[in-house]
């Protein structure tokens, strides 16, 4: 074996549109739940990036989140609706990256579908207090990296590879378009 092949990866690359997009969305937001969001994006005004919980992902791969009206985030948005999300699912490879754009209102059936009680903590009065809004990000680009098998077997890939000094990377990645 040459050093050139010792090196070579199983890496592939598959671009997804449609429903496969909206599939691989809905698989990595559940399984990484919170997201890094972050607002100013093209604008280059000084924006910010905070963590926020992705509460549901839809059929057409928007996401939804709940924010108060006068927090910081809201403000941005009405300035610049432009937002990048970023997704880590996995220490082993399973990211995602949107950009896309975001819109707050105070849909009043929406909040009741998206409440839990723990948001309580941030909205004494339930889901009437009058701050609340629902947040729905649309995906306008996306990109993914993901692991072809579980992390277990992905993880031990990576100790022998280390250890023999051979890439045995078994990752997939390629853009997303809803």
């Amino acid at each position: 074996m040459n050093s050139t092949s010792r090196h070579e990866s199983e890496h592939h690359h598959r671009d997804l549109a449609g429903i496969q997009a909206v599939e691989k969305i809905q698989e990595l937001v559940k399984k990484a739940e919170t997201c890094f969001f972050c607002t100013s994006v093209d604008s280059g005004g000084s924006g910010s990036v905070r963590p926020m919980n992705a509460l549901e992902v839809d059929q057409k791969g928007c996401i939804w989140f709940l924010s108060a009206d006068d927090s910081h985030k809201n403000k941005e948005i009405a300035m610049d609706p432009m937002v990048q999300l970023h997704f880590q699912g996995d220490k082993h490879g399973e990211f995602l990256t949107l950009q896309g754009t975001a819109t707050a209102s105070h849909d009043k059936t929406r909040i009741a579908q998206l409440w839990k009680n723990i948001f309580r903590n941030w909205f004494t009065d339930g889901q009437d207090d009058p701050r609340i809004t629902v947040i729905k990000f649309s995906p306008t680009y996306g990109y993914y990296w993901d692991i072809e098998h579980n992390a277990v077997v992905s993880g031990a890939k990576i100790m022998f590879g280390a250890l023999t000094g051979q890439s045995l990377n078994d990752s997939v990645e390629g853009e997303l378009v809803t």
